[in-house]
């Protein structure tokens, strides 16, 4: 029986299947999503090119395909028109069919028109590149040929990788179930803090939090495979950071808010209201505690939900439920009317930043005047930024 030219044990075929995986999981996360979907980083040619062949051969992907709905999804957000919200679709569907949506939306010559603006148009893509049956027919024959029988069975793992992984797991997961560092206006979470099995990717909720960052890990403990491989094709010469995430600087000699105040909570303010639900998280939790007794029909699971989810970002129905909800208590009134606010000084555009300032300024004043001493305290820090 043919066992292939490279007769290898057991383990041999294991190690095999992962590094070939994983070549094209870092393939996708630093040249698809972080070169160029969000421009983060500037490739060179070497590895620009080497990643677009082994796409080719392992996914059958177009780059124009993958940007094009990658930038949609990030415009259309858990909305109707996101090729692949779990919100909209269940978490089931786009966990199981996430690939199937992908084709679907590859198919709309209008998202690709809009979306897919500066990828490659050259002899490779129109020629090869764009024959992904092509691609993904090569690596099955080299399989077989390199490893026999068992071959088919690698090929077969290597072609669910990314659809499960990435079309599945990142857009279904990533936007269901997790953690956040900052509070986006979608639903967009951290699987877990550290990044390998996915090249980065887990850290979902920063990403969206600071699209165009080309580091995705954000706190101490978080670790971005994708970061480490591109601080190395940095240092060869063969990748050029544009942009990562700014950090948040404090200036505790600070009393009043300034235009630096103003440009630093627009900068953050995924991180700004992270702080303030954190700052008042335990406040808002003793007064829902109370109210458990004293009124019918607080579903306090949701209270606390929507101290996260922006007024605007509410269907009309929750809004309304709110409103009912929080009129129980002038503590949680406060705290979340406050917090609409905060969020609207960023949304208007047409206001000049003197007036911004100002309007900043009388939000500290009443949230220090509140009675309420975490609203207080987040305020006074809220000063400081710089």
């Amino acid at each position: 029986m043919y066992t292939g030219l490279l007769d290898l044990p057991w383990w041999g075929y294991v190690a095999y299947t992962l590094i070939s995986t994983h070549i094209t999981i870092v393939a996708v996360t630093i040249y698809l999503h972080r070169h160029s979907a969000h421009r983060a980083l500037d490739l060179h040619p070497l590895p620009a090119y080497f990643f677009r062949f082994w796409l080719w051969l392992t996914t059958g992907m177009l780059t124009k395909h993958w940007t094009a709905i990658h930038r949609k999804h990030h415009a259309k957000c858990e909305t109707v028109e996101d090729p692949h919200s779990p919100q909209i679709f269940g978490i089931r569907k786009v966990l199981l069919q996430g690939a199937e949506l992908y084709r679907k939306e590859g198919r709309n010559e209008e998202t690709l028109e809009r979306y897919g603006y500066g990828t490659p148009d050259d002899w490779l893509e129109r020629n090869l590149f764009c024959h992904d049956r092509w691609g993904i027919g090569t690596l099955v024959v080299a399989n077989v040929i390199l490893l026999g029988p068992i071959g088919l069975t690698i090929w077969a793992v290597q072609m669910l990788w990314i659809p499960f992984l990435a079309a599945g797991v990142i857009n279904g997961i990533g936007h269901y179930w997790g953690y956040r560092n900052f509070q986006p206006e979608d639903a967009s979470t951290n699987i877990v803090p550290w990044g390998i099995l996915i090249g980065g990717e887990e850290l979902h909720n920063n990403h969206h939090a600071y699209a165009t960052s080309a580091r995705l890990s954000s706190r101490w403990y978080e670790f971005d495979i994708g970061w480490m491989y591109i601080r190395i094709l940095e240092m060869l010469g063969l990748a050029r950071v544009k942009k990562i995430a700014p950090k948040l600087m404090l200036d505790n000699t600070k009393t009043r808010c300034d235009l630096a105040t103003l440009q630093a909570i627009a900068t953050h303010r995924y991180e700004v209201l992270a702080k303030y639900a954190a700052t008042l998280r335990a406040t808002c939790a003793a007064e829902l505690q109370a109210l458990k007794g004293q009124a019918a029909g607080v579903d306090t699971g949701k209270l606390k939900r929507w101290l996260h989810i922006d007024k605007a970002a509410l269907p009309p129905a929750e809004l309304e439920q709110r409103e009912a909800m929080i009129r129980h208590s002038r503590v949680l009134e406060t705290v979340y009317n406050m917090r609409d606010e905060l969020a609207q000084l960023w949304q208007r555009s047409t206001a000049s930043k003197e007036q911004l300032v100002k309007q900043l300024e009388d939000w500290c004043h009443r949230a220090e005047a509140s009675g309420i001493e975490a609203l207080a305290q987040f305020s006074r820090r809220l000063r400081c930024y710089a």
